[in-house]
């Protein structure tokens, strides 16, 4: 396929347009609270509501980021609308724009984009559209919503031949590390946990263990598979899930592990099993902002805190992971998800 060529003076006029509201919704800094973050851009609606009441609008983008995601948004679309119908090349297409969108903070517009997709006559039954819907309305808090379409598209993928999932925001030099049955799982394991199902979580966690093929989506499953276990009761199956959890995650004597981007995961599973001091960890900045990798140390953390019995510590840690990081992160959905149990209870 030849590459797409997209008019430059058209793109300039584009990201001149969006700089001047960049201009405006850019204004916190990058470790501003993400209350005052998710607030900056009011030029669109919000994107969804918090689980404690929030209006939560997207993430302002610097001007070069801005610009640098529109085009891969153009480039994504201009390959979708070139791409011969009814195949894998298609597919792919489409769900590049629908990453794209989401880079962009445009959650709503992804999952219209990957609707409209499945409806059409091309991908009615595409396990890799469903995931990554299922995945988005996770962010949007839709974990009822997302556990259907990762349920379903478990069921379509289960029987296929699982391959590596390209990554949409890689870490550089790193090849893509996860696959298409792992990323199901783990984020259907993610739904049913944020819902409340811990038991239900642990179970699918223990399927994305097994579909694990590097030490980096061991450390992740690993973690949540212990959180899931240890939640879920004190029932044997629970205790011998949440104890595979750990034994999966070998210390730095025990040979250590090829972790390659999820080292906050690895180092939270160290904490858990008592060889690892919690307050020697800081959050990184990686591929996906220090506003993802505080949120998941913070929570973590807080989950130590709460499997110690110190519920007003791990409270704590909930609501400044919910006023500091990013609200897209997975851990700052989980400490929403805690604070708005606790409150109901």
């Amino acid at each position: 396929m030849q590459p797409i060529r997209i008019c430059r003076r058209f793109l300039a006029v584009v990201f001149a347009l969006q700089a001047c509201v960049a201009s405006v919704s850019c204004t916190a800094t990058p470790n501003a609270p993400s209350d005052a973050k998710a607030a900056a851009d009011t030029s669109r609606s919000p994107e969804c509501t918090s689980l404690l009441g929030t209006p939560l609008y997207a993430l302002p983008l610097s001007p070069k980021k801005l610009g640098e995601r529109l085009e891969l948004l153009l480039l994504a679309e201009a390959e979708f609308a070139r791409a011969p119908a009814l195949t894998a090349t298609a597919e792919a297409a489409a769900i590049w724009v629908g990453r794209q969108l989401a880079y962009l903070g445009r959650y709503r517009d992804a999952i219209a984009f990957y609707t409209r997709s499945l409806s059409s006559s091309q991908f009615p039954s595409s396990y890799r559209l469903l995931r990554h819907r299922g995945h988005r309305y996770l962010t949007l808090r839709a974990f009822s919503l997302a556990e259907a379409d990762l349920t379903t598209a478990w069921s379509l993928a289960s029987s296929c031949a699982d391959a590596i999932e390209a990554d949409g925001l890689p870490t550089p030099g790193v090849p893509p590390r996860s696959t298409d049955h792992g990323n199901i799982l783990y984020h259907l394991a993610l739904a049913k946990y944020l819902g409340g199902d811990f038991s239900g979580a642990a179970s699918t966690l223990s399927l994305a263990l097994d579909c694990a093929t590097n030490d980096d989506s061991r450390v992740s499953c690993a973690y949540w598979l212990y959180l899931s276990a240890s939640r879920a009761g004190a029932s044997a199956s629970d205790s011998a899930l949440a104890t595979r959890a750990l034994a999966s995650v070998r210390t730095v004597a025990e040979g250590g592990m090829d972790v390659r981007e999820n080292a906050t995961y690895w180092n939270l599973c160290l904490v858990f099993k008592g060889v690892l001091d919690p307050s020697t960890l800081t959050a990184a900045d990686g591929s996906l902002g220090i506003g993802v990798d505080k949120a998941t140390l913070e929570y973590g953390l807080s989950m130590h805190d709460l499997l110690r019995g110190d519920t007003s510590a791990a409270r704590a840690r909930w609501k400044r992971v919910v006023t500091e990081t990013d609200w897209p992160a997975f851990g700052h959905i989980a400490a929403e998800a805690d604070l708005a149990r606790a409150r109901g209870s």
